[in-house]
C-alpha cells in the first residue's frame, strides 16, 4: 500500500432451429437458442436495466408497453407463448391475451408498441433470437425489426419502439424466470446465495450482517462469497474485506442490483489506502443517486461490470491504485486522489482526474497518451488477454464455469456483443473445496482430472498443490486462502497448456517458503502461446496476519503466461511485521519467455522486488513501493549499489517493453536510506520503458534515478520524477 499525500398463463418451451436465426432480419446470431423459460418472465432491457412493464399496469387495448424501474409487480411479468416456426407471442400477467403488438401494423421505424388482444396478427408476434446467457433480441414478424429502447434511454416511462435491427444494447433484452429453484449445489458455509423472488428486506438484512463484520476486518480469518443469480434487485451492496459480490449470470446484464454495489473508506476516515482485499464482478448496477463508488487501493477488481452511471474511484480522502477490466461504465469514471489505476478492456462514457500515473490498454473512451501533464498512458489494443473465469447458471438453473477464450490486439469488453467466447464447464468436473479439506484430498481431485472451486475460507497445506493437467481451472470464490505449513510450495503447475488460477490469496507461513507458487518448473521452455497459462485477481501476502516468510513469492518459468491483475505484498503493517520478522527477498522472478503481465503490484520486499529473466516480456502497469523498513543503508546494499531497484531486467534479456511504471519510498524507519534506481535494464534499443515516475513520499528518503542513471531524483526536495521513455 501507499502512505499518500493529499492528491490533488404458461409457456412453451422453445429451442429455436438455426435456420429460423439465420432467416431472421437480425444482426448474426448463436446457431441455436437456448429454451425460453416456461413460467413468466422478467425481460429487462440492457441498455437501461429496466423491465417492460404495462403502464400503470393497464389491461386495456393500447396500454403503452414501457420501459420502468423493476418492481416485482404482475405488471412487468411476461408469458412468452410459441406460434409458430419459432415465433412467441409476448402476453402480460395481468391479462395474457393482452399481448405486446407493434401499433396500426406498422412497418416503420419508431413504430410504439401497446398491448393490445391477440388476434393472431403477425405484428403480435415476436422472433426471439437468442444471444447467450439468457439474452434474447426480438424481431417481429411483420417488419422484421426489432423491439428497441429508443435511444437507449434509461429514463422511466419511455414507450418501447420498433427499429431495424442493429445489435446494440438498446435491443438487447435479459429474459429472467420470476421464480428459479435449481438444484442449488452446497458451496460451503461461507457463500450467500441470493434468488429474485427473496423479500429485499432479508436479502439487506444479510448484506449488511456480513458487511458490519468485515468492514474493519483487515487481517480476519472470515470470507465470504455473495452471488446473486440472474434476476433484478434492490438493494444496497457494502463490500468488505474478504467479501466478493458477484452476478450469476453469463452477461453482466443477467443480473442487475437497483442502488449500489460499493466500497467505501468510512471505518478509515475517508482513508482508501488499506481498502484491500474484496471484489465486485459480473453484476449490472443501476445506481440510484447516478453513480456509485469504487474506493479502494490494491487487491480489489472491479471486474466485468455495467454501471449505468457515474463511478467515483476515492472517498474524500488518500487512495492508491486500482484495477478495471472487462467493465462498462455508462457515465463518467473520476479518479479523485487516486495515485495509479490501470483501466483494462473497458469502455467508458468518460474519464476525468490524474495524479501520478493513470494507464488505459485495449479501452474506449478514455483519455489518449499525455504523459506526464497529465500523467495519462494509453496503448490502444491489449495484444492478448483473457478474461477470468466465472461460475454462473444456465438458463436451465445448472451450475457451470465459463472459460473465457483467448483474444488478441483487443479493444473493449469480451461480452460488448452479448455472450463472449469461450467454453462452459459443467460444476460435476469440479471438486468443490470447503473449509476442512486438506491439501491430500485435493490433490487426489487434481490427480483424477478434476478442476477445482475453491469456496471460501483458510486452507492450511502441508504439501504442495499439483496441478498437472493441461487447461486445469483453478477457480477461488471470496478470496479463498492457501497457507503453506512447514515450508512447502504452495502450489506448482507444469509445464503445459492452458491452466487458469483465479480468485486465490496466498499467504505466507510461520516457516519460510523458497516460493509460495512456481507456474512451470525450472527450465521449462514448451511453446503455450496457442493456450496460454493465465493468473486472474491472484494475490500473494507475507506477513501482516501474523509472522509469514517466503523467498520468493510467485516464480513463472513457462514461457507465454498471462497475469491479470496481481498484488504481491509483503506486508508493511499488522501482525509480524519488521526487517527480521517477514522475512522475504523477492516478489516476482519471470523466467519464462513472452510473459505478458497486466496490472502488477509488487510492494515491501528486501531485495529486488521484481526479477525479470525473459525475453519479450511485456507489463502493462507496475506499481510499486520499496520496503519501508531498512534499518540502514547497510542493511539494503546491493554490493556497492545503495538498494535494489523496484523492476530489474536481467542483463540477457534483449527484447522486453513496460509501460505505466511508478515506484515509491518511504523509508520511515531510516529516512536517509538511499535508493540509487527504481528500475535497473540493459541498455538496448528493444528493451524499452514507456510513462515513468518515481516519488518520494513526503520526503522520507531518496530514489537517486528513475532508470539507471536517468531521471530523477525523488527526495525532500523534489517529490516526483517523470520520464516518458527509455532509451
Amino acid at each position: 500500500m501507499a502512505r499518500s499525500l493529499p492528491a490533488a398463463g404458461s409457456l412453451a418451451a422453445l429451442s429455436l432451429a438455426a435456420a429460423l436465426l439465420t432467416a431472421a432480419p437480425a444482426p448474426a446470431a448463436h446457431a441455436a437458442s437456448a429454451a425460453l423459460p416456461t413460467g413468466f418472465a422478467t425481460v429487462v432491457n440492457a441498455a437501461s436495466g429496466k423491465c417492460l412493464d404495462a403502464k400503470a399496469a393497464g389491461t386495456a387495448n393500447g396500454t403503452a408497453v414501457q420501459q420502468y424501474a423493476c418492481n416485482g409487480t404482475t405488471a412487468q411479468q411476461w408469458s412468452l407463448t410459441a406460434t409458430s416456426d419459432g415465433y412467441v407471442r409476448i402476453g402480460n400477467r395481468n391479462d395474457t391475451n393482452q399481448v405486446v403488438d407493434v401499433s396500426d401494423v406498422s412497418t416503420a421505424d419508431n413504430a410504439t408498441v401497446h398491448l393490445w388482444t391477440y388476434g393472431g396478427g403477425a405484428n403480435q408476434q415476436w422472433l426471439p433470437v437468442d444471444e447467450g446467457g439468457g439474452a434474447y433480441h426480438f424481431v417481429n414478424r411483420n417488419s422484421g425489426k426489432c423491439l428497441d429502447d429508443p435511444a437507449a434511454s434509461t429514463a422511466d416511462g419511455v414507450q418501447f419502439v420498433q427499429y431495424t435491427c442493429n445489435g446494440t444494447a438498446a435491443q438487447r433484452f435479459q429474459v429472467t424466470p420470476v421464480s428459479q429453484n435449481p438444484d442449488d449445489p452446497d458451496l460451503g458455509p461461507n457463500v450467500l446465495l441470493f434468488d429474485p423472488s427473496m423479500s429485499s428486506a432479508t436479502i439487506q438484512s444479510r448484506l449488511d450482517t456480513v458487511f458490519k463484520q468485515q468492514e474493519t476486518n483487515q487481517f480476519g480469518s472470515q470470507r465470504y462469497a455473495v452471488l446473486f443469480k440472474p434476476g433484478t434487485y434492490s438493494a444496497d451492496v457494502n463490500v468488505g474485506f474478504y467479501t466478493q459480490v458477484l452476478g450469476l449470470g453469463l452477461t453482466p446484464d443477467a443480473v442487475n442490483v437497483n442502488g449500489a454495489v460499493h466500497a467505501e473508506a468510512d471505518w478509515f476516515q475517508g482513508n482508501a489506502t488499506q481498502n484491500f482485499w474484496r471484489g465486485a464482478e459480473n453484476l449490472s448496477v443501476t445506481p440510484k443517486n447516478g453513480g456509485d463508488r469504487w474506493a479502494v487501493s490494491q487487491a480489489a477488481a472491479y471486474r466485468r461490470m455495467h454501471l449505468r452511471g457515474n463511478l467515483a474511484l476515492d472517498d474524500g480522502g488518500w487512495s492508491s491504485g486500482g484495477y478495471l477490466a472487462d467493465s462498462k461504465i455508462d457515465g463518467q469514471v473520476n479518479s479523485g486522489s487516486q495515485q495509479q489505476w490501470l483501466t483494462r478492456n473497458s469502455q467508458l462514457g468518460s474519464w476525468t482526474g490524474s495524479n501520478w500515473n493513470m494507464v488505459f490498454v485495449g479501452s474506449q473512451g478514455v483519455p489518449g497518451t499525455s504523459f506526464p501533464s497529465p500523467p495519462h498512458t494509453t496503448v490502444a489494443q491489449s495484444p492478448v488477454t483473457r478474461e477470468k473465469p466465472f461460475l454462473y447458471v444456465d438458463g436451465s438453473g445448472k451450475y457451470q464455469v465459463f472459460v473465457p477464450s483467448t483474444r488478441t490486439g483487443s479493444t473493449g469488453t469480451s461480452w460488448a456483443s452479448g455472450s463472449p467466447a469461450g467454453t462452459s464447464l459443467p460444476l460435476g468436473q469440479f471438486y468443490v473445496v470447503k473449509p476442512g479439506a486438506t491439501a491430500a484430498q485435493i490433490n487426489a481431485a487434481l490427480a483424477a482430472g478434476q478442476n477445482l472451486l475453491v469456496t471460501p475460507g483458510v486452507y492450511h497445506l502441508d504439501q504442495t498443490l499439483k496441478v498437472t493437467r493441461p487447461d486445469t481451472v483453478v477457480l477461488g470464490l471470496g478470496l479463498a486462502t492457501f497457507v503453506p505449513d512447514n515450508g512447502v510450495t504452495a502450489m506448482s503447475v507444469a509445464d503445459v497448456d492452458g491452466v487458469k488460477i483465479a480468485g486465490l490469496l496466498f499467504d505466507a507461513g510461520t516457516t519460510s517458503s523458497k516460493t509460495l507458487v512456481e507456474v512451470g518448473p525450472a527450465g521449462s521452455t514448451a511453446s503455450h502461446a496457442a493456450d496460454p497459462t493465465s493468473l486472474h485477481d491472484v494475490y500473494f501476502r507475507v506477513g501482516g496476519a501474523g509472522v509469514g516468510k517466503a523467498a520468493t513469492s510467485l516464480v513463472v518459468n513457462s514461457d507465454d503466461v498471462i497475469g491479470d491483475h496481481m498484488w504481491i505484498w509483503r506486508a508493511d503493517h499488522g501482525s509480524g511485521v519488521g526487517w527480521t520478522s517477514n522475512t522475504a527477498d523477492t516478489g516476482l522472478i519471470v523466467n519464462g519467455d513472452g510473459v505478458t503481465m497486466y496490472g502488477l503490484f509488487v510492494e515491501h520486499f528486501q531485495k529486488y522486488q521484481t526479477i525479470w529473466n525473459g525475453n519479450g516480456g511485456r507489463t502493462y502497469f507496475y506499481q510499486n513501493e520499496m520496503p519501508y523498513d531498512p534499518p540502514n543503508q547497510s542493511a539494503w546494499t546491493n554490493g556497492s549499489t545503495q538498494g535494489y531497484a523496484a523492476y530489474k531486467v536481467a542483463d540477457s534479456v534483449t527484447s522486453h517493453q513496460a509501460y505505466g511504471l511508478g515506484s515509491y519510498c518511504y523509508f520511515n524507519v531510516n529516512p536517509s536510506v538511499v535508493a540509487a534506481r527504481a528500475i535497473e535494464a540493459p541498455d538496448n534499443a528493444n528493451v524499452r520503458f514507456t510513462s515513468m515516475v518515481t516519488v518520494s513520499l513526503g520526503g522520507t528518503g531518496t530514489i537517486s534515478h528513475v532508470i539507471n542513471n536517468t531521471g530523477g531524483p525523488s527526495n525532500a526536495g523534489s517529490n516526483v520524477a517523470d520520464l516518458k521513455n527509455y532509451p
